[in-house]
């Protein structure tokens, strides 16, 4: 197994016409810590103000860490989560 990380990075996804807005909210987690993942899969779901974004895995891999919990906010620029490469 590869020790190598991908970074969930909320600065990958956020919509580009939200420019003034620096806060959202995990909505939910589609994969649980420990699950597989392929490139491309729904990790997570991600609410800006009223506007629901889905999530892209960026490798495929095991889910290592949940950087933010399910309704836990953050910041643009953010990790949200890791995925190992295996």
């Amino acid at each position: 197994m590869s020790d190598e990380t991908v970074a969930i990075d909320s600065e990958q996804i956020w919509p580009d016409d939200s420019d003034d807005i620096d806060e959202a909210v995990v909505a939910n987690w589609f994969v649980r810590q420990g699950g597989r993942v392929s490139k491309g899969d729904t990790v997570c779901e991600i609410q800006i103000e009223k506007v629901s974004i889905d999530v892209p895995a960026p490798a495929s891999g095991e889910l290592v860490e949940q950087s933010v919990s399910e309704n836990g906010e953050f910041r643009r620029g953010d990790v949200l989560g890791r995925i190992r490469r295996v």
